[in-house]
């Protein structure tokens, strides 16, 4: 049997789903899931082979989720209109059931998945989409971390400085650092230009911190900020910064 999960903060949405799910007898529901914070507990729970994922949900939206996955299961993603996603699943050839959906629609996406299931390009093709193509709103405002079993939510006005740490990036806060398994470019591109600056090429700075720039030398500059944390300048950094702070 198909472990299979339903994420979806739409009751009747999970219904359809069971209802069409049931005619296929080689998957079983083995969690039903409100939000993307029970999501994630269900995924490690259960380790599901495919799961039915809504984006738009509260607390934290189905990409977010997925980027808490270590080894994300197959995935499915169910949506009401949403122009710039379906875009996106459209230019990596990823499937998605547009809400509301057919049984027809919904077997021939079932369909594909299971043809594609063991597939590297298929696993490829959803990473790609959640690091590239999938920025929602929200992801300009803040960052979802998780610790343990704990999930957080960091707004970005709360981020001092982002920091390259090999895979991952470590974002510090006033409460302490927390890592996200994302890249510097991932962050340059979402973040707003006004308010983070990239200074060199393993940190990002919240323009708000910053009290002063520093020269050790002739040619080296520090950037200094409100938690007394000297960041390195590059080359290119050091005017990128000067501009943003009108200097």
């Amino acid at each position: 049997m198909i472990k299979t999960i339903i994420i979806d903060d739409e009751p009747l949405a999970r219904t359809i789903i069971k209802d069409y799910l049931s005619k296929h007898e080689d998957f079983t529901i083995v969690q039903e899931c409100n939000d993307g914070f029970e999501g994630v507990k269900a995924i490690q729970q259960h380790q599901p082979e495919l799961i039915f994922l809504d984006i738009q949900m509260p607390k934290i939206n189905g990409f977010e989720m997925l980027e808490l996955i270590e080894q994300p299961p197959g995935v499915i993603f169910t949506t009401a209109f949403d122009e710039y996603a379906i875009k996106a699943f459209d230019t990596l050839a990823i499937d998605y059931l547009l809400k509301p959906f057919s049984k027809d629609r919904f077997d021939k996406a079932l369909q594909k998945w299971k043809d594609q299931r063991h597939t590297v390009e298929q696993k490829t093709k959803t990473e790609t989409l959640i690091d590239t193509n999938s920025k929602q709103p929200e992801e300009n405002l803040r960052v979802v971390v998780k610790t343990g079993t704990k999930i957080r939510i960091i707004p970005v006005n709360d981020i001092i400085y982002f920091e390259a740490d090999d895979d991952y990036v470590k974002i510090h806060t006033p409460e302490g650092s927390y890592l996200k398994k994302k890249t510097m470019q991932h962050f340059e591109n979402v973040l707003h230009p006004s308010q983070f600056v990239r200074v060199h090429r393993s940190y990002i700075v919240s323009v708000p911190q910053i009290t002063k720039i520093e020269s050790n030398d002739k040619e080296n500059h520090v950037v200094v900020l409100k938690n007394n944390a000297r960041i390195p300048l590059s080359k290119t950094g050091y005017p990128k910064l000067k501009s943003i702070l009108g200097l």
